[in-house]
């Protein structure tokens, strides 16, 4: 991601990893887990942000997160967020755990 901004808005890629990583997930309260849990929750809930959506999966899986409780989290999406942000959301899930084999 920082390497495609480059060219064109490096400002912008830096302020993707500082604030959100250097700030944020840096605080205390939550561990990387339940911040990824949150951020797959939320991803899903706009059903427009499919790229960040995998890369949130895939570091959900780095941090602990079984398949099973991602996709419990997708499927509760489907309460707040609706049934096509669930399904979009489902797809990246499939998508993700067919590219760990």
């Amino acid at each position: 991601m920082i390497a495609s901004l480059q060219d064109i808005a490096p400002d912008l890629a830096r302020y993707v990893i500082e604030f959100p990583f250097g700030d944020i997930y840096s605080r205390p309260g939550l561990d990387l887990k339940s911040r990824e849990i949150a951020t797959i929750a939320a991803l899903t809930a706009l059903g427009n942000a499919k790229p960040q959506l995998k890369v949130h999966l895939q570091a959900a899986l780095n941090v602990g997160c079984s398949r099973e409780e991602i996709i419990e989290v997708v499927i509760q999406m489907a309460v707040y967020a609706g049934f096509p942000a669930a399904l979009n959301g489902m797809t990246a899930v499939k998508e993700v755990f067919a590219e760990q084999h």
